[in-house]
């Protein structure tokens, strides 16, 4: 008997102790939660009661040189339900499938999904939003938000660029600057119960957002209209695949105008304006949507042709192997090596001296003196001339040159090359070249980014760009000026003379690959004033049906934009000039 009571009292000392032991582990335990880990599990707490919705930031502005806007906001609404509130579901329902002009079933599968918060629709106007919201209807949310518009519709559409649904940049510079231009979300909290259903008396804590900065850029709105216009005149006239302008500031680098027709609606970019779009595979219709997208100005290489003329004339004078009296003679014919290379006046220009040779833009002439400045040293110009690099423009994409290499430049190749042909290059690589030598020997960076500013006009950042001075002399570059200003007076660029402004320019005709298929490219370079170069623009028309030489079609392009823009600019005028020239 004194045994088993000692086993009993063992036995329940064992399982008070277990017992006090469970009960002084579960004790600490709930002390460290309530104690050392209160904030942590309290916002685990709160998040599981917080049900939250984004609100989006207003996106920075683009604005041009004038304080045009370029790129704004529009504000539209966002309709999303809640589950758990609805009360009315058919009603609900009904209403969005009318205002939001969805199908019903569509409506119906959102409406009825079991989930914290469906969105129905975004970028609803706020019109629609406003008419929704006066149904009252329990579970429906409608909250205000942004989307990107343009209020020029095509105006410099693949230099802008548009945005996604998210409100980021995609293509142009609404990507290449968008860290500046996107601002950042705020939230809307509200409480809700165990069930998902917001308290009544909660009400709703906000955390704002921030607006992006504005964006201000070199690009003008009436420069970019007067190309624009000028542009689509020659398309059609020559009905043409497409015509690109660029208009900039030689001295330092700041892009005026970049036009690229046809253009694409800024507000409505994904459409395509192809009537068989609707048979297009998805595949071929986003093939379709790059090709309009792309910006030719910056994306596309081409063979330059006689404007290249420029650059073999630099490289020959700073090698001081021609002047502008040398005499050249030619039969309408050059042979290097085993190859005929004709001029593209057959029965040939005749004697002539290097003026002149430019003026005509003979062929011949331009094979002597890049024979005479040899591949080695004629490569080494293209290196230092910075044509073997990319410009570094503000704009994504930039196709670089496609060019031999040093090697493999024989003496046929560099017969091709003086004259512009055989090698590659982006019209803006062009541009960007031909101003870094007519301005006194300064390589610039093409731009259009010029600064940031908070909505209260305060700056936030000014762009600086890399220059490279002396890339070759003052006198060479003299020399180039007044030789181009020659071909416009009275040579091959006459059509784009204007009484009373000096202009220099150059003309040129090139055929693209494969050169069976008698496609052509026509263009002109002309810059003013002569003296003092403040403008320089490029017109390239792309492919134009009947008469396709520079001088004949491009030029005139030319002459169409320097009538609107030289005024506008404050270029000196010299009106006894004028009246001397009008004379004549």
């Amino acid at each position: 008997m004194f045994r088993y009571k000692t086993y009993n009292r063992q036995k329940c000392m064992i399982i008070f102790a277990a017992v006090l032991f469970m009960m002084l582990f579960l004790a600490g335990r709930l002390v460290y939660l309530m104690v050392f880990c209160s904030e942590y599990y309290g916002k685990k707490a709160e998040d599981l009661h917080e049900r939250e919705r984004d609100i989006k930031a207003a996106r920075g502005k683009i604005i041009d040189a004038t304080g045009v806007v370029l790129a704004a906001n529009k504000t539209v609404c966002t309709i999303s339900v809640i589950h758990n509130q609805i009360e009315d579901p058919d009603a609900v329902i009904a209403a969005l499938t009318k205002e939001l002009e969805m199908p019903e079933e569509k409506v119906r599968k959102r409406v009825e999904k079991v989930s914290s918060i469906e969105r129905i629709k975004s970028n609803v106007d706020k019109e629609t939003g406003e008419r929704i919201r006066a149904y009252n209807l329990a579970g429906v949310k409608v909250d205000e938000d942004y989307k990107r518009y343009y209020p020029y519709d095509t105006l410099a559409s693949k230099v802008l660029g548009f945005t996604g649904g998210d409100n980021q940049g995609i293509i142009g510079l609404e990507v290449r600057y968008d860290e500046y231009l996107q601002g950042q979300n705020g939230k809307i909290l509200t409480l809700t119960d165990a069930r998902g259903v917001e308290m009544e008396h909660a009400g709703e804590s906000r955390l704002e957002p921030v607006d992006g900065n504005d964006l201000h850029i070199s690009l003008d709105y009436n420069i970019q209209m007067y190309a624009e216009q000028a542009a689509k005149k020659a398309l059609e006239q020559k009905q043409a695949d497409s015509v690109s302008i660029i208009v900039m500031n030689p001295s330092n680098g700041e892009l005026m105008a970049m036009v690229n027709v046809p253009e694409f609606n800024l507000n409505d970019p994904f459409t395509l304006n192809d009537p068989a779009a609707d048979l297009l595979t998805e595949e071929e219709k986003q093939d379709r949507l790059n090709g309009m997208w792309r910006n030719q100005c910056i994306n596309d290489t081409y063979e330059p042709g006689s404007t290249f003329k420029i650059i073999t004339t630099t490289a020959a004078l700073e090698e001081g192997v021609v002047s502008v009296n040398d005499q050249f003679f030619c039969p309408g014919y050059i042979t290097v090596e085993d190859r005929r290379i004709h001029c593209h006046k057959r029965t040939g220009h005749g004697a002539e001296d290097f003026t002149h040779g430019i003026m005509n833009s003979c062929n011949p002439v331009f094979i002597d003196v890049g024979l005479r400045v040899g591949p080695a040293r004629f490569y080494e110009y293209f290196q230092s001339l910075g044509l073997l690099k990319k410009t570094g423009i503000d704009l994504p994409g930039e196709a670089a040159t496609i060019m031999h290499s040093k090697e493999k430049i024989g003496l046929v190749e560099l017969a091709t090359m003086s004259f512009g042909q055989s090698f590659q290059i982006t019209p803006m690589q062009l541009v960007t070249t031909v101003s870094s030598i007519i301005n006194g020997g300064t390589r610039i960076t093409p731009h259009f980014g010029v600064s940031v500013q908070d909505k209260d006009g305060n700056e936030v950042k000014r762009f600086v760009y890399e220059e490279t001075k002396d890339i070759i002399r003052k006198e060479t570059s003299d020399t180039v000026r007044s030789l181009l200003a020659s071909v416009v007076e009275e040579g091959g660029g006459k059509n784009a003379k204007i009484a009373g402004y000096s202009i220099g320019g150059k003309t040129a005709t090139s055929q693209t690959l494969p050169r069976s298929a008698n496609k052509y490219i026509s263009s002109f370079l002309g810059f003013a004033p002569v003296e003092d170069p403040q403008v320089l623009a490029l017109v390239i028309i792309n492919n134009p049906q009947g008469i396709y030489y520079g001088g004949t079609i491009a030029a005139p392009v030319a002459r169409e934009i320097f009538e609107n823009i030289l005024p506008y600019l404050n270029i000196p005028y010299d009106a006894q000039a004028a009246e001397t020239e009008l004379a004549e």
